[in-house]
């Protein structure tokens, strides 16, 4: 019987299968390392990427801040302007108040009352005077509320007393200035003329 020895046969075997497996191993290190490598150049390229528009939006929320901060200013200055243009329109207004008033308060005032004294504090003026009878002082607080320049009177008292051995009735009201309707801006005699 013919012996045959395989053994090199089957170790050049082992050693092709080894080799094929080191080479298959080998592509497939280099085939992972370059994917890897382009991942993470994909990823990096991404994230620059994203970089540079979360820095473009911030300099585009950095503008507009500082425009909003703007605005914010505008509108503060433009308040302050609406404020001192009221208060401008409020002293044109009044300018001529004490006047109409004083006029007003001299047409509403009947026959037989004559004023002693008038003081204005705010809104409200107080009013001191004499008239011969109360009905003279009913008629001066009627013809007040009826006034486009004065509102609300009220009696505050009244009382007698003894003037050159005349009885006479002193008396003080409270009335209110409003400020009448552009209409109404013209003040128009509603009561006797008084003395």
């Amino acid at each position: 019987m013919i012996r045959v020895n395989l053994l090199p046969h089957r170790q050049i075997r082992r050693e092709a299968r080894q080799r094929e497996f080191g080479l298959m191993a080998a592509f497939s290190a280099i085939a992972a390392v370059a994917i890897v490598f382009l991942g993470y150049t994909v990823i990096n390229n991404q994230v620059d990427a994203q970089n540079a528009r979360n820095g473009r939006l911030d300099v585009a929320i950095a503008s507009l801040d500082k425009e909003i901060a703007d605005i914010k200013d505008l509108k503060d200055q433009i308040s302050i302007m609406l404020e001192r243009k009221q208060v401008v329109e409020n002293l044109q207004t009044n300018r001529s108040q004490s006047v109409v008033v004083l006029d007003e308060i001299s047409r509403q005032l009947p026959e037989g009352t004559y004023l002693k004294s008038m003081k204005q504090k705010g809104g409200v003026i107080t009013v001191n005077g004499i008239a011969d009878t109360n009905a003279r002082v009913a008629t001066l607080v009627r013809n007040l509320t009826t006034s486009n320049w004065l509102e609300s009177p009220g009696l505050v008292e009244i009382k007698s007393v003894l003037a050159n051995t005349i009885k006479q009735n002193e008396f003080t009201l409270n009335v209110n200035i409003k400020v009448p309707k552009a209409d109404d801006a013209t003040p128009q005699s509603t009561g006797k003329g008084g003395s």
